[in-house]
């Protein structure tokens, strides 16, 4: 019997109002396993609940045994082709398109005429070519990302998953478990972190050993396990290059930005720029990085603990670019401003992260001072596990688990 599916919301009511668009692809991309099957799935059961038939649905999953052979543009036709007997306007879906070469042509051939297109990858490769090229303006990305706490407690719910009532205990589990959506569906975190680890493995055999070529798996193992291991700090290629050094491992940095565009390519990291605010200017070469779920830093290490710091920071990137925000990382003199996020009306906000402001009045100043430092009218956030809220100098101090449940800033 097929399980039914949690609706991921936070995406859905992104695309419904393009359902029906033959004119337009619409892309999804995301690391792989975040979900992004499932949701055209959704969005397929969404097309028949208004009616449409199933004969007008054609879903081609490209890594389904029985289209093993349909690697090529015109098997991919052909595919496509053979399901199209209908009248009206179809509904196809192409799952993980990448994999055939010369998609471009074909996808590019069949918009517009009866066909609402929706295509999903796992990484930005595909997005990298010549759909960019030839259909500039003609297509929309919608990026997935892993569940977020909000998600992360719905689906539990929606499968009878026992959640703690005390909501910090499902925090550190969600940071432990990360936010693969299938990890929930398993009862014990070694089954979650073997499920992670095997995610690890597919990702770089499918998504960058067969598009960069590493002649040493060893040393971009190394490279990627530092930087995963120290998510949420902020490099440039020359700072991480003496740091790997001090760590043992010489290498070109040549080879280290080749190695962090594959794992940013793959979605497993992602890079926030560094922005000075006094001079209004991106810090070039300043960059930190964090990673799409942190199952990815507990599945590749044994120690449990939970550094907060760079760990609520990184939920609240995900959580934040989830949502469409922008999100840069501000300097203001010697100080940092965790975040400064801009929605698509051109508001700003700017964000605190901390885990508590409770344990002296120097951390309480601390956590305050940058945002005091900005003198603009823009809303400002402090944000904090703490359910005492402090209010001071009209930044807002808001609960963790409230922040993310919110779904706006603005």
């Amino acid at each position: 019997m097929e399980r039914k599916l949690y609706k991921r919301e936070t995406y859905l009511k992104k695309v419904r109002g393009f359902y029906h668009d033959t004119d337009v692809i619409k892309v999804f991309t995301g690391v792989r396993r975040c979900g992004k099957s499932s949701i055209m799935a959704m969005i397929q059961d969404e097309l028949r609940e208004q009616g449409i038939t199933a004969d007008n649905i054609i879903f081609i999953d490209l890594d389904d045994k029985k289209y093993r052979k349909v690697k090529t543009d015109d098997r991919l036709e052909k595919a496509i082709e053979d399901k199209s007997a209908v009248e009206g306007v179809k509904y196809l879906f192409v799952d993980e398109i990448q994999n055939v070469s010369g998609f471009e042509e074909v996808i590019n051939g069949i918009r517009g005429k009866d066909y609402s297109i929706f295509i999903t990858g796992s990484n930005s490769y595909l997005l990298s070519g010549e759909l960019t090229t030839k259909m500039t303006g003609r297509y929309i990305e919608f990026e997935i990302f892993p569940l977020n706490f909000e998600e992360y407690l719905g689906m539990k719910q929606y499968y009878d998953k026992t959640i703690n009532p005390n909501l910090m205990i499902e925090l550190n589990n969600y940071l432990n478990e990360g936010g693969f959506p299938r990890t929930v569906l398993y009862d014990t975190l070694a089954d979650k972190r073997t499920y992670v680890s095997s995610v690890v493995k597919e990702i770089f055999e499918k998504d960058i050993r067969k598009r960069v070529k590493i002649r040493k798996v060893e040393v971009f193992e190394r490279v990627r396990d530092f930087i995963i291991n120290n998510y949420g700090a902020t490099f440039s290629v020359q700072s991480l290059q003496k740091a790997l050094d001090k760590n043992g491992l010489e290498i070109r940095r040549e080879t280290i930005t080749r190695y962090v565009d594959a794992l940013t390519a793959s979605k497993i990291l992602y890079k926030c720029d560094r922005f000075d605010m006094k001079s209004k200017r991106s810090l070039s070469g300043e960059k930190k990085y964090y990673i799409s779920d942190t199952a990815f830093y507990f599945s590749t290490n044994t120690d449990n603990r939970i550094n907060y710091g760079p760990a609520l920071e990184n939920l609240i990137y995900t959580y934040l670019r989830s949502k469409d925000y922008s999100v840069s990382v501000g300097r203001i003199g010697k100080l940092e401003c965790d975040f400064i996020t801009r929605d698509n009306e051109l508001n700003y906000a700017y964000i605190q992260v901390s885990y508590t402001i409770g344990e002296s009045k120097e951390t309480e100043d601390r956590e305050y001072a940058s945002l005091e430092k900005i003198r603009d009218n823009y809303p400002k956030y402090l944000v904090t596990t703490d359910y005492l809220l402090q209010k001071r100098n009209g930044i807002r101090h808001v609960n963790l688990m409230d922040f993310v449940g919110n779904g706006k800033l603005f």
